[in-house]
């Protein structure tokens, strides 16, 4: 064979591996865009069941409401000590939680209340978000063996940002339950508005991907030894499940 010809078929060959490989990623991507096209029920549907990690997510559509809400329902390897710790350590957010770039903690209203602030990184060609959260806390009690966090976006505690779109929704509801075998059960479910001018396709995607990752990011970091090893003092009592009340 001539060398100028082995090399065009060799070229011919590479060409088309990427053009498959680009058209059946944009099929997938097709579909995956369609799956969010607002067609869903109100009902929950599962959208991710990953069986090897114990994690379900859900999404629904609600009345008069253009972006999903989302649902979550895992086990975790930790035990509610740990990662009431995780969920408390303001600052640390950009490590794990869903695309922060920045978190602070703006207010301690008392021990199981707070105001906190993210700054979330947009898809490209769009402003970041940021949002304030209100987080209040009901610790465990003997009628009630889980920890729930309850958090709801403040818009206005802070005046608007340059340069930032302001999130009004990132709200949620988190239960942490204790169970036997230093597990403990996560249930979560909220609804998150970017706000601006972004499609509902691409922010149903977000709240597709969102909830399962930050999932994962928790568990990751329910594993690092300065949560698990920590002995300082919770601002309110948190019980496991070899001493619940």
């Amino acid at each position: 064979m001539h060398l100028s010809h082995y090399h065009s078929s060799k070229k011919t060959s590479w060409l088309s591996v990427i053009a498959l490989s680009y058209l059946f990623s944009n099929l997938a991507f097709a579909n995956e865009i369609n799956e969010l096209r607002p067609t869903m029920s109100n009902e929950w549907q599962l959208i991710k069941d990953d069986k090897r990690r114990q994690i379900k997510t859900y999404a629904k559509r609600e009345d008069e409401q253009r972006i999903r809400s989302f649902k979550v329902e895992g086990l975790l390897k930790a035990n509610a000590e740990t990662l009431v710790r995780v969920m408390l350590d303001f600052d640390n957010y950009a490590n794990w939680y869903w695309e922060v770039q920045e978190s602070k903690l703006l207010k301690q209203v008392s021990p199981t209340e707070y105001y906190l602030y993210l700054v979330h990184r947009a898809p490209y060609g769009l402003p970041n978000r940021d949002v304030i959260l209100h987080a209040v806390i009901e610790p465990q009690s003997n009628q009630k063996p889980y920890v729930l966090l309850t958090v709801k976006a403040a818009p206005n505690f802070l005046p608007i940002q340059p340069k930032l779109v302001r999130m009004p929704a990132e709200n949620m509801t988190i239960k942490f339950t204790p169970i036997a075998n230093n597990l403990v059960k996560i249930d979560a479910e909220g609804f998150i508005d970017p706000a601006g001018k972004v499609p509902a396709w691409d922010a149903n995607l977000i709240q597709r991907n969102a909830p399962y990752a930050v999932t994962l990011g928790l568990q990751r970091m329910a594993l690092q030894e300065k949560y698990v090893l920590s002995h300082s003092e919770l601002p309110f009592p948190v019980f496991n499940h070899d001493n619940l009340p």
